[in-house]
């Protein structure tokens, strides 16, 4: 028998042997021989095995010791016992780690019983009472190498059972894990905080709490979306604040919504109470004073405050009442901020974005912006995420309504995101939580998630009565002590405070709210900060200032060809040989120019300007109608992450950024974070190009919400750039319209700009306008399909070089302007079928007049060109579009004002309709016929 147990395969000499191959196995079964993968796929079927990945270091640990220390006979049954208790404990600790939240205490209400979990009990491994005083090895686990099984299971439950629930388990990347463990399980998820950083906590609570109920007594009944019951996120965000700043972090930007809005701004950021009473009351200080303003719990704020590490500034991005939606546009404020600081990993800014349970859980721009977080064009360097899951959302607060996951927070596991549930009536563990998860993100650049479990103790707003719908939940809340209340008996209890502390803290704090005074005392004045955006010149612009857009006919011949040189050896796709070729005589004034070399030369002069380009969307790189190529690819790569070259990107040395990149399929987060980055810097052309134009309905709350009222209601200049293509050609309803109606319904105060250029010189110059002169507001392009390549559309390098953006484009043909007795108006493609009809039928007394600035409408520029035809009776405006979309409804009024007494208003069109366009080809053409006969004849 001796003889056998040494030259047994699980003889101590052979455990490294037996480590590799179980490590082989773990990975790929296949790896190892059949009769090892046997062996090892025994041991995965033994009674009580569960499908997890068991550490198996110990294991051989185990066999090793059992060899040099046999205290049974040596029979194969015996081995296997002794073997399979010892795995069976290593189960049982994997188990806690992936489920043991379920059980964790970390609802403040205790609403329902914790779930039974049978894999969290040593039955399930076949485990019983007499193994509890055995000693076994623990493995991985950060605890003591061994112990018996009673204290494993003890270990177990405080680390994983506690007031913190950690799920991390899933996460690919073993490294991770590993820090999860290391951070957790050596202190058993126990916080420890020294008696001053106790008191400072219990001053946070009571700020949160005594915020709150000053304002429901002083103003007695006005909406505010109270914090209270979720009180905990005062000290985590201060917490997260002055640990950031002690790791080196200069900006954090965080997005909310409105539930403890107000608190977060008093408390944390630093708004004056008094200005917040104001509002309350209805006053504003006349400087901030809006053509619309909005209600105080969307308003937004920033300042500076101290840190360990040096100033922080700090901003809270203003946000509308549609829940989740500026989780995007802080993602970009976010990006464009690390730009400007050369911040390639977001080491300097970091994003924090608080979330409602069930809206974390419900809108889909949720995960939309998640699935932005790794992606080369969006990424942030990772986010840290705060749901304060008050288990309600509006009246709905049965999990079987709310969502179709066990969490509200299970959305985050699809980008391997780590998540903490944190009891929210447990301060010291939020607070430990917070470290964890700062720390995560600062190592690994990723998301992660807090999920601050807590409960709403008024309803949904103050003037909602919860107990209608939530009585059994509001009967608990009635009954429950505060969490400052609770943290701070805990305090006395722990003689950290006298009796008497508490009290003495509200007091001191409501006297500084009587006072009206900051009560963060963090909070820096007359700080400058060195990477600050000046937005002083672009905010007394008009859409009238001139600028010169021309470029020196010389420079465009230069960057044609470095538009049009590639590197050596770099193998052209033959279609794009062709179209490179042809930009090159475009360059040489050999060939008109068309859209797409235009259009690169506007982002080429641009960036010798000095000015940065950003081009986003689902095809940007190469344009969805094959026209842009700003993304050249070898065709003889031979990897899939090289071979692609940018000529914008190598203009000259030193050049500002140029970045093409082809967007994630999302229209609403991506058009959210190109609105948040272009807020953010106004010295960078961004643009967001829509697949087809209709696409940005999709996004729809961006554009109601941000780019079209975000000036109004904020105060916030943006100099987005939305490139949506529109044009009738047979395509159907879903591919014909960009809808410009939607976008000339929101236009006023000259809030947007919206435009249908029709040349390649038009784009050139309106884009370059955008940047050149100092004006920032929205400029929405209804940009064309079939006039990309149209001859008619081309341009010379003449009309680049000494040309500019004509908000109107007169006549081109007739020579006499006593001939027209009629003037038709038009935007966009349909032009070009205009012409074509009046040129076939040889009709001198038609004009025809392009609008190409919609909004803000050029009544100067067009009012002159109908004075040019003084014997005209007719205006017509002709369009694509149904009656009662396109232009037609929005601008009449402005028509009408450009005409004298004599003449009249009419329209030629397709009839009203419900489908932007006609799915049937002949029908297309029936219809496009009918409209410019309409328009022509006479």
């Amino acid at each position: 028998m001796k003889e056998m147990q040494d030259n047994s395969a699980l003889y101590d000499g052979n455990a490294p042997f037996i480590e590799e191959l179980y490590e082989l196995y773990l990975g790929n079964p296949a790896q190892v021989s059949e009769e090892w993968r046997a062996y090892f796929d025994h041991l995965q079927k033994m009674p009580g095995a569960v499908a997890m990945d068991v550490p198996h270091s110990a294991v051989v640990q185990s066999f090793a010791e059992r060899a040099r220390h046999p205290c049974v006979p040596v029979q194969g049954a015996d081995v296997d016992a002794l073997v399979n208790k010892q795995i069976a404990v290593l189960q049982l600790i994997n188990a806690y780690r992936f489920r043991g939240m379920m059980r964790a205490n970390v609802d403040p209400l205790k609403r329902r019983e914790l779930p039974d979990v049978p894999e969290l009990q040593p039955e399930f491994y076949g485990l019983n009472d007499a193994d509890l005083s055995h000693v076994f090895k623990t493995g991985s686990f950060l605890a003591p190498e061994s112990s018996t099984l009673h204290d494993i299971l003890r270990i177990l439950r405080e680390t994983y059972c506690g007031n913190i629930g950690s799920e991390y388990m899933y996460l690919s990347d073993t490294t991770q894990k590993r820090w999860v463990q290391d951070r957790i399980e050596p202190n058993r998820a126990q916080p420890q905080f020294s008696p001053e950083s106790k008191r400072r906590i219990l001053e946070q609570l009571t700020a949160a709490e005594t915020l709150e109920k000053y304002l429901h007594t002083r103003y007695v009944g006005q909406k505010r979306f109270s914090l209270e019951g979720s009180d905990s996120l005062i000290p985590l965000l201060n917490h997260l604040i002055q640990r950031a700043g002690s790791q080196g972090v200069q900006e954090m930007v965080i997005g909310m919504a409105h539930r403890g809005r107000l608190n977060v701004l008093v408390n944390t950021i630093g708004k004056l109470p008094g200005d917040l009473f104001l509002e309350f009351e209805g006053k504003h200080a006349a400087s901030s004073k809006l053509p619309s303003g909005d209600v105080k719990y969307h308003q937004g704020f920033s300042t500076d405050v101290a840190t360990p590490g040096g100033p922080m500034h700090l901003t809270l991005a203003f946000n509308p009442s549609h829940l989740e939606i500026v989780n995007p546009v802080v993602e970009g404020s976010v990006r464009a901020r690390q730009q400007r600081r050369h911040d390639v990993v977001g080491d300097q800014v970091v994003p924090v974005l608080i979330h409602g349970d069930a809206a974390f859980a419900g809108q889909g721009v949720v995960m939309e912006t998640l699935n932005l977080s790794k992606t080369r064009g969006f990424g942030t360097g990772g986010t840290v995420h705060i749901v304060i899951n008050n288990q309600i959302g509006f009246t709905t607060s049965d999990p079987r309504d709310t969502r179709s996951t066990l969490y509200c927070t299970d959305v985050a596991k699809m980008v391997a995101a780590p998540i903490f549930h944190v009891n929210g009536d447990d301060p010291e563990a939020v607070l430990l939580v917070t470290e964890i998860a700062l720390d995560f993100r600062m190592n690994f650049h990723k998301d992660v998630v807090i999920d601050l479990v807590c409960y709403r103790r008024l309803g949904h707003n103050e003037q909602d009565e919860p107990m209608v719908t939530q009585p059994l939940m509001y009967k608990a809340i009635a009954q429950h002590p505060t969490t400052r209340k609770l943290y701070a008996d805990r305090l006395i209890a722990e003689s950290v405070l006298l009796p008497h502390d508490p009290e003495e803290m509200i007091a001191a704090y409501r006297r500084d709210l009587d006072a009206g005074v900051s009560v963060n005392r963090s909070v820096l004045t007359n700080f400058k900060q060195s990477f600050a955006t000046d937005w002083a010149p672009f905010k007394k612009g008009k859409w009238t200032d001139p600028a010169n857009t021309s470029v020196p006919k010389a420079d465009l011949r230069r960057l044609s060809g470095v538009l049009t040189t590639t590197p050596p050896n770099f193998k052209l796709h033959p279609r794009v040989e062709k179209i490179i070729a042809d930009r090159r005589l475009m360059g040489e004034g050999k060939l008109p120019l068309d859209w797409g070399m235009a259009e690169n030369l506007a982002y080429a002069t641009l960036l010798e300007n000095g000015f940065a380009v950003r081009l986003s969307g689902q095809d940007s790189g190469r344009g969805t109608f094959f026209h842009r190529h700003a993304v050249l690819h070898d065709q003889n790569r031979e990897k899939w992450d090289d071979g692609a070259y940018l000529p914008l990107q190598n203009i000259a040395e030193n050049q500002p950024r140029f970045l093409a990149i082809d967007s994630v399929l999302s229209e609403e987060a991506v058009l959210g974070f190109e609105y948040g980055y272009a807020s953010a810097e106004p010295n960078e052309l961004v643009i967001w190009e829509a697949q087809f134009g209709d696409f940005a309905n999709g996004a729809q709350v961006v554009i109601d919400q941000f780019i079209s009222a975000g000036e109004a209601k904020w105060g916030r200049l943006c100099g987005l750039v939305m490139l949506l293509p529109h044009g009738f050609e047979g395509q159907g309803p879903e591919h014909s319209s960009a809808r410009p109606e939607r976008y000339l319904q929101l236009c006023a105060e000259d809030n947007i700009q919206v435009c249908m250029p029709t040349t390649a010189a038009q784009i050139f110059h309106l884009l370059r306008r955008q940047m050149v002169r100092p004006y920032r507001k929205p400029l929405i392009v209804m940009t064309p399909k079939s006039l990309l390549r149209h001859k008619d559309a081309m341009s010379s390098l003449e009309d680049l070089a000494k040309g500019k953006f004509h908000p109107v484009i007169g006549e081109v043909d007739v020579a006499d302007p006593d001939q027209v007795t009629r003037v038709v108006a038009c935007s966009g493609k349909v032009y070009y079928d205009l012409l074509a009809a009046r040129r076939e039928r040889k009709f001198n007394h038609i004009a025809i007049v392009r609008v190409e600035q919609l909004y803000p409408f050029p009544v100067e520029q067009f009012t002159t060109e109908m004075q040019r035809y003084k014997k005209a009776k007719e205006l017509v405006w002709a369009q694509e579009e149904p009656m009662n979309q396109g232009a037609w409804y929005q601008i009449q009024h402005h028509l009408r004002d450009c005409l004298s007494a004599k003449q009249q208003l009419f329209y030629a069109g397709r009839p009203a309709s419900a489908s932007p366009a006609v799915g049937y080809a002949a029908k297309h053409q029936e219809q496009q016929q009918a409209l410019v006969d309409a328009a022509i004849n006479k």
